[in-house]
């Protein structure tokens, strides 16, 4: 058994090109020494340095290949800052994009540019997600995708309309003028950011970029429109929206923010039944009357009541008030609360079902003679409150839903301002509903009795996102899209859709669910128009595809100004109306609202994924007209114009990502992404938000350039890259100065390592030197393997998005790997062989390939110093860019595992070792390692041909002055030598051979001397050159 067992190791060793026999192995050949007799060295057969001419070493200096490159250990300040310029500039980063559209590539990736807001100035939170986007972009085009990727802007909306008319407002100004102002500002922005933006690194072409104010952009936008309308998801109605009385505007809910500290004035007022409902009336002891009790936090809408609400399959109680006997009717689970509320105890006179309610009608409190029925809904709940809701069916989402259901009036007595119409009589009109007019309604309840309590009530409140100011609810006539009929659609789309992280769909899916339908017109200027015609007699909307392709092709032409600055005439030429078999033109006017600007961005995957949209006959390409030929390219010759990702902050859920869902799949019945990737947000150290007021807020241009302040240092682009790229980017990401010195370190040290690599790289060809690697010494091959692995998983972890596991790989191959393992164990290979030798240039050669792969897998994330290394590192002609020459190129030959367990098991027998030996030189002894026979002896004869040795691979791998490979200790070990024992666990063929070795291993210092040269224990006196540097010395001169 055991002869099967080692003729089958043999086997394995024969396939890495070890020959089997003694005395004609690869050590033999690299490693053999002229001589063995002691040589001493004159001071006159080398040069010594001044400094150290009376030293051994410094008599030795020029004879040893010490590490030297012009690659500076360390950047910093204004050098860091022009040299990374200079970088961009020889390296060609303005073209890279360009250049890479142009080549040849047999798979494309799309990342579609989700459009910042064009309304200041750059920020952190744009650093950390178009550098994300931009990590995943390059590692995408090093590996040979073509890379699609179209920066854009977000141009539209009343944000930019306010900061760019300031103080002065919009009285006096015509839309025109408004519209001027907003553009410049706008495009102030864009040019500040895009600065920016190049600064950090982006690839991309900034002369062609998107905006949605581009008239080719707002054309495909009114197609899309129009695809919509004409399948009935676009719709015109007169109900209730969420309306900003600061802004005048209606808003939809991705423009609300909510405050969760929100005070509103909670009344409990009541409702006197003037017709008991039937099954009421028949109970004894209510003849004297009962009262609705209700609560609501906005009092300003009881003028508007039209019903109270109860919950059908719940319980009612009629109770009766003991300090007043007062009776009311409230939820039977709701009575306790209330009796509390009240300060007294209420004693049940009688219980009913909510539907036994059915048929009993109130009298409104504060107008007189109108009367509301009780009516069953399904929004009630018995979480706060009565169990009995006041319903206004102007004012409320579900209070509308009643009102469609049973007829009631949905009567608005509030203006665009915020303030009571004439509609809520003298006492209330032109009082702001949210202030003084909710003091009037309650003081008006007060008086005629209805008020029972007031109370103080926090609540989450939404509030609109751009004046920060509360927000009411009030029906207008407005363009929605009825996403109920879109929702199942949506969700089916979603399911094919990957989600970065998944717990993130579930988000997605209630934001889904949450809404019913989308207000998507604004009472402003600065939008795309709603490209709609009204009657001037009947009001009645003209819209189809005669009117919004003419209009489309308009929009192409001159933008969307032309719609304030051409006769209606031209927007409505007779053909038009002819084809529409509508009147004259005299018989209309153009409206006069603008498109909602999550529409706006929501539409970007039609003008910019150049997707030939159904019953559209122009080409593809033409989408972009704008754009280059080779910007223009279809994106993939299968047809699939959906994105391979969207890459956004966590607020997209309820905005980008879900109008651009909406929008696709009412037009094309699909997702425009594959894959969703949702960010966090960039917070304090603290893990608080930004604001100007806490004085917390980071500035990425103070970050790459310093502040005025001196303490504030300068730490360039690629540590702002690098601290996006380590952080977890799907929760929030914390920044200040620890995080950014912390970035700082990190490329340090890395940038230590890439001089070390660079250092011993001097003067070494690649191209005509490099040593093929089954001539390689086994530690060599070795560390090919694990190259390869490293670069395995590192393209996994940039492939998920997750480049700060590929950080965490990278600092574990430098740290496990490289410093603390395979540099340790080749300087003295390095140094002190022969310049020319097989085993330096075995060593060399893996080298290079380690610094090609560490250069390569950094660069996504730190292009400046990738291109800065890749131009001192040796293999190319000069003017080559690393950008331009692929992927890690790790070789499938690489992968060698048996000679793994041959170099792991030595590994194993180190650190048993060097646990026997704490705190002490291992180069100051001589190590005896017993195995019997059987596999892990065959597996340490490969490092190791010879019973004892100083210079086999072996030694050098245990880095000890000798060592001894037997099959069992000596019997005259010194007494005090250390003695450790262990077991390795040896796996070949896929398991087909497993065993379990044991070993032992014993140390002893060794009689040897240092050598003056290689310092190494290995000569015989400490005035002798050991055998090795003696040949080398010699042959010197």
């Amino acid at each position: 058994m055991l002869l099967c067992r080692v003729s089958a190791v043999s086997q394995t060793l024969t396939r890495w090109g070890r020959r089997s026999h003694r005395g004609g192995g690869l050590l033999h050949r690299a490693l053999s020494f002229s001589s063995s007799r002691c040589h001493v060295v004159s001071p006159g057969e080398v040069s010594a340095k001044p400094a150290e001419a009376g030293s051994a070493p410094g008599l030795y200096r020029d004879t040893v290949l010490l590490p030297r490159s012009e690659f500076p250990m360390r950047l910093t300040g204004q050098k860091l800052l022009d040299r990374e310029l200079q970088i961009q500039q020889e390296c060609g980063f303005a073209d890279l994009y360009s250049w890479q559209r142009e080549r040849k590539a047999k798979k494309e990736f799309c990342l579609h540019d989700g459009p910042p807001y064009a309304n200041g100035d750059p920020h952190v939170g744009h650093a950390l997600n178009k550098i994300l986007k931009d990590i995943r972009n390059r590692f995408e085009m090093l590996r040979g995708r073509q890379v699609h990727y179209i920066p854009g802007w977000d141009c539209h909306g009343l944000p930019i309309e306010l900061k760019a008319l300031g103080e002065l407002g919009t009285s006096g100004l015509s839309p025109m003028q408004i519209r001027q102002k907003a553009r410049q500002f706008a495009e102030g922005a864009i040019a500040r950011q895009k600065a920016a933006f190049q600064r950090w690194g982006l690839m991309a072409d900034w002369d062609q970029c998107y905006y949605t104010y581009d008239g080719a952009y707002e054309a495909a936008q009114l197609k899309v429109f129009q695809e919509m309308h004409g399948k009935g998801f676009i719709y015109q109605d007169y109900k209730p929206v969420f309306w900003s009385p600061s802004s005048r505007t209606a808003l939809a809910e991705a423009e609300l923010e909510y405050n969760p500290e929100h005070v509103s004035r909670a009344i409990y007022a009541t409702f006197p039944l003037s017709t008991l409902p039937p099954e009421m009336a028949s109970e004894a002891g209510l003849e004297s009357g009962v009262s609705v009790l209700v609560w609501t936090t906005q009092p300003w809408t009881i003028p508007a009541n039209q019903a109270v609400c109860y919950m059908p399959n719940a319980q009612y109680s009629v109770v009766k008030r003991a300090d007043n006997s007062q009776l009311l009717l409230v939820a039977t689970e709701r009575t306790a609360s209330v009796a509390a509320l009240l300060a007294t105890e209420l004693e049940s006179i009688g219980t009913f079902t909510g539907s036994q309610l059915e048929g009993g009608i109130c009298k409104h409190p504060t107008i007189p003679d109108k009367e509301v029925p009780l009516l069953p809904a399904n929004h009630v709940t018995m979480a706060k409150g009565t169990g009995l809701v006041h319903t206004a069916p102007a004012h409320g989402m579900e209070d509308y839903s009643v009102a469609s259901q049973f007829k009631l009036p949905v009567e608005c007595m509030v203006d665009e301002d915020g303030k009571f119409t004439d509609l809520a009589g003298p006492e209330l009109q032109h009082l702001c509903v949210m202030t003084e007019g909710t003091d009037k309604v309650i003081s008006m309840l007060a008086e005629c009795g209805a008020l029972l309590k007031e109370e103080q009530c926090v609540h989450s409140y939404p509030y609109d996102w751009r004046t920060k100011q509360p927000v009411v609810i009030r029906p207008s006539k407005q363009w929605f899209i009825n996403t109920a009929s879109l929702k199942d659609k949506a969700k089916e789309a979603l399911q094919k859709v990957r989600v970065l992280p998944e717990s993130a769909r579930g988000s997605l899916l209630t934001m889904l669910d949450r809404r019913t339908y989308w207000c998507i017109s604004r009472q402003r200027s600065w939008g795309v128009p709603i490209p709609v015609f009204y009657h001037r007699e009947t009001g009645e909307a003209l819209i189809n595809k005669h009117t919004v392709s003419h209009l489309a092709e308009l929009f192409k032409e001159k933008g969307s100004d032309c719609w304030w600055e051409l006769p209606i005439e031209t927007l409505l030429p007779d053909q038009v109306l002819k084809n529409s078999k509508a009147g004259p033109v005299t018989d209309y006017v153009r409206g006069e609202d603008v498109l909602d600007i999550w529409f706006d961005s929501g539409a970007s995957w039609a003008a910019v994924l150049e997707e030939k949209m159904e019953g559209d006959a122009e080409e593809p390409e033409s989408r972009l007209s704008w754009l280059p030929a080779p910007l223009r390219k279809p994106l993939a010759s299968e047809s699939d114009s959906r994105a391979d990702a969207y890459v956004e902050g966590k607020d997209q859920i309820g905005g980008w990502f879900q109008s651009s869902l909406l929008t696709s799949v009412a037009v094309r019945n699909k997702a425009p992404y594959k894959s969703l990737v949702v960010h966090g947000f960039a917070v304090s150290e603290k893990g608080e938000k930004m604001s100007k007021s806490l004085g917390n807020v980071v500035d990425p241009d103070v970050v790459i350039n310093g502040g005025k302040d001196p303490s504030v240092p300068a730490y360039g682009a690629d540590v702002l890259r690098w601290w996006v790229a380590e952080s977890n980017v799907f929760s929030e990401v914390q920044i200040g100065p620890t995080a950014l010195n912390s970035a700082r370190d990190s490329i340090g040290k890395l940038r230590n390592t890439l001089k070390f690599l660079l250092g011993n790289l001097q003067g070494f060809d690649p191209r005509v030197q490099a040593v093929d690697p089954k001539e390689m010494h086994y530690i060599d091959q070795y560390m090919l393997h694990q190259l390869r692995e490293y670069s395995i998983k590192v393209t996994d972890a940039y492939s998920e998005f997750d480049a700060g596991r590929a950080i965490r790989v990278l600092q574990a191959f430098i740290t496990r790997d490289l410093s603390s393992f395979y540099f340790s164990i080749i300087k003295d290979r390095l140094y002190c062989d022969p310049e020319d030798s097989l085993g330096r240039r075995s060593c060399q050669t893996v080298l290079e390939e380690i610094l090609d792969g560490v250069t390569r897998s950094i660069a996504p994330i730190l292009p400046h110093l990738a291109e800065e290394v890749y131009l001192h590192a040796p293999g190319h002609d000069g003017g080559e860019t690393l950008f331009k020459s692929g992927w890690i190129k790790s070789s499938s030959v690489w992968r060698r595992p048996g000679l793994e367990e041959a170099v792991e098991g030595a590994c194993a027998i180190r650190d048993s070792f060097l646990s026997s030996i704490p705190g002490k030189n291992a180069a100051q002894y001589d190590l005896t390692i017993a195995i019997e026979p059987g596999l892990l002896f065959e597996l340490m004869e490969s490092l190791q041909e010879e019973a004892t040795s100083t210079s086999s691979q072996l030694a050098e791998l245990m880095t000890v002055a000798r060592v001894n490979l037997a099959s069992g200790l000596p019997r005259d070990l010194p007494p005090d030598a250390p003695l450790s024992h262990g077991t390795f666990l040896i796996n070949l063929e896929g398991g087909v051979i497993r065993e379990d070795s044991a070993y032992s291993i014993a140390a002893v210092p060794t009689s040897a001397a240092r050598c003056p040269r290689c310092r190494r224990y290995t000569a015989d006196s400490a005035d002798c050159l050991c055998p090795r540097c003696q040949t080398i010395v010699s042959q010197a001169h």
